[in-house]
């Protein structure tokens, strides 16, 4: 899923500070380190950065699912990160 498409989802107008916003920001980033680090298996620093973002994601996924269980539900089937039971 693209940032525009899924900005349009999200919302009509930019809301790039909303939850659903920053999971998606930080799964890219999990997906593109997670590519980086298939090559390069010996970058410690980027093992740090993708468990801090890791994190981070979960924090937000928590909060989430703690608010509002239907967007979080809604939100793991868009981005595909887990499965629902």
């Amino acid at each position: 899923m693209t940032k525009k498409s899924f900005i349009s989802v999200i919302s009509h107008e930019e809301n790039r500070g909303s939850v659903e916003f920053q999971v998606f920001l930080f799964s890219n980033k999990i997906k593109r380190l997670t590519s980086h680090l298939k090559l390069h298996k010996k970058d410690h620093s980027s093992h740090r950065g993708i468990r801090k973002i890791l994190g981070k994601r979960q924090r937000l996924l928590a909060y989430l699912f703690k608010k509002d269980k239907v967007r979080y539900k809604e939100l793991i089937s868009q981005l595909k990160i887990r499965k629902l039971k």
